[in-house]
């Protein structure tokens, strides 16, 4: 899928990339999503399925944190509070550490919840706000959305498929 240019290629690779993510989660045994034998995003690093989807769930809450902020004229740390741009394995680890004590069913529940969220905000903007203008950067609102939706829920697939095959 080509990177999105507006607001309904936003929506869709969102759409089509999570939904295909879904149905592979969904299709995994409980009981192994605890294991680390996915490689993790940090070099050398394992994660269990658990990880990953908490990832997911740590990005699209990030996602969520910088647009309120920015619709609030709130000044934004990207990527987060106390963390640079060449810290994300760091920034992982906090992800998985955020969301350990919860459930495989619940992690699936609080990623879908984030996905729709993040699919509100992109519908209550214009085109013009998503791709008209800089948002972050040189980005645009779009794009950093895409960066941290459309994309990591294609390459998670990815891992996942790679992880069953095993």
């Amino acid at each position: 899928m080509a990177v999105p240019t507006n607001k309904e290629e936003l929506q869709l690779a969102i759409h089509t990339n999570y939904g295909k993510l879904k149905k592979e989660l969904s299709e995994i045994p409980h009981e192994l999503t605890l294991g680390k034998n996915l490689e993790g995003h940090s070099k050398g690093t394992l994660m269990s399925v658990n990880n990953l989807v908490a990832y997911l769930i740590g990005w699209g809450q990030l996602v969520l944190k910088w647009n309120r902020m920015r619709d609030n004229n709130e000044d934004v740390d990207f990527p987060d509070t106390g963390y640079k741009w060449n810290e994300l394995g760091k920034l992982a680890q906090k992800f998985y550490k955020d969301y350990e004590d919860d459930d495989y069913v619940v992690l699936l529940e609080k990623l879908d919840q984030t996905v729709k969220d993040i699919l509100l905000i992109i519908d209550k903007k214009t085109n013009n706000e998503l791709y008209g203008v800089a948002w972050y950067d040189k980005w645009t609102r779009g794009r950093m959305i895409q960066f941290n939706t459309s994309s990591p829920y294609n390459n998670a697939r990815g891992r996942v498929r790679k992880w069953r095959k095993l």
